[in-house]
């Protein structure tokens, strides 16, 4: 969405000047969640970082904080409204930061895989979604006694809905459905792909998979190839290589290691001094690790950014923190009663699940 021209025509410095006024006016009553992808210019407001799910259960700890401000995309913001008491408020700088692998997926287009597969096994499956996805699909996989999961848990997900059924269908990331299964053991003729363009060719070839897996992607992560690898490797002998499980799976079985966003900045932790590592991941995390830890050599894999995350900056979140201020709070984030109640389903049943 268009900023008013008031805040378009400030100088960065005015920008990050009223924000350091703007955030000491609000104190307590506001609290600052931002994502590890974002820029640096908005990081350092934040009070904390962290990757989506981390995030959400922050914001429903901020007991003091009546206004819960949510520099990511748009599905991170719905989980953390969601997630919030009724007296809170969620906003998020900028509407239109939406992750475009969650928009891959919508409720109806689920609702009707859900069907044709059920009734292919008789009612023997269970669907998971993956964080990454809007709040209709999580409110689905709810209603059908289905759990959400992150990039951390989903390998324990898979296991857990497997235990109980005898089929799983996940959205909406086919590469993050692959690896996890993968890591279960599954064979890859196991493992069937859901297109939603083509629904009859889609059930035909499910036959005798395990494991249906939508067609979506992270364009971030889907950015590496085996030729990144390769060419790492030859830039930096001895390198260690760790992706994000969003990566394709020649990818991931070309590295040293695959995590979630969180796996990952422990890696360059814990990595020791002098050493080298290449990470698969949003730009903008791996150079902020790389000057956090100059102690050691980390590198990107390869340049990727994410655009959606990039809509979020120091002047949309000036003018959501000065719209509080007078008191009339902007792109204020809000979900329907009963798509929340059964999101939250699919959500305690990840956390029940460990």
């Amino acid at each position: 969405m268009a900023l008013p021209a008031e805040y378009t025509q400030l100088s960065q410095e005015e920008v990050l000047r009223r924000l350091e006024v703007a955030r000491k006016a609000l104190g307590e009553d506001c609290y600052i969640l931002v994502h590890h992808y974002q820029r640096d210019e908005v990081t350092r407001f934040a009070d904390t970082t962290g990757d989506s799910l981390e995030l959400s259960r922050q914001a429903a700890q901020q007991e003091r904080a009546r206004y819960i401000v949510f520099c990511g995309v748009d599905f991170m913001a719905e989980t953390a409204a969601m997630l919030c008491s009724p007296r809170q408020t969620v906003l998020i700088p900028e509407p239109s930061a939406c992750c475009p692998m969650a928009g891959m997926v919508t409720a109806e287009q689920a609702e009707v895989a859900w069907q044709r597969l059920s009734s292919l096994w008789h009612g023997d499956l269970l669907p998971i979604t993956y964080q990454n996805s809007d709040a209709r699909v999580k409110a689905l996989c709810g209603r059908h006694g289905g759990a959400v999961c992150t990039s951390a848990n989903a390998q324990k997900l898979f296991g857990w809905a497997l235990a109980q059924r005898g089929h799983l269908l996940f959205f909406p990331d086919e590469h993050l459905g692959r690896n996890s299964a993968l890591a279960l053991g599954l064979r890859p003729e196991e493992i069937a792909v859901w297109d939603p363009q083509d629904p009859d060719g889609s059930e035909e070839q499910a036959w005798g998979a395990r494991v249906v897996v939508w067609k979506g992607y992270c364009h971030v992560h889907t950015r590496f190839g085996l030729e990144d690898v390769r060419r790492v490797r030859q830039e930096h002998p001895g390198i260690r290589v760790v992706v994000h499980p969003e990566c394709p799976a020649e990818v991931v079985q070309a590295s040293d290691g695959a995590g979630s966003t969180s796996y990952l900045v422990r890696a360059a932790a814990e990595a020791p001094p002098g050493s080298a590592l290449a990470i698969g991941t949003e730009i903008h995390l791996v150079s902020r690790l790389a000057a956090r830890h100059r102690d050691k050599t980390i590198v990107p894999l390869a340049r990727s950014l994410c655009g959606a995350m990039y809509r979020i900056n120091e002047y949309n979140l000036l003018a959501t923190l000065e719209s509080i201020l007078a008191g009339c709070p902007q792109h204020v984030v809000r979900v329907e009663a009963e798509t929340a109640f059964w999101a939250n389903q699919a959500l305690q049943r990840m956390l029940q699940a460990g």
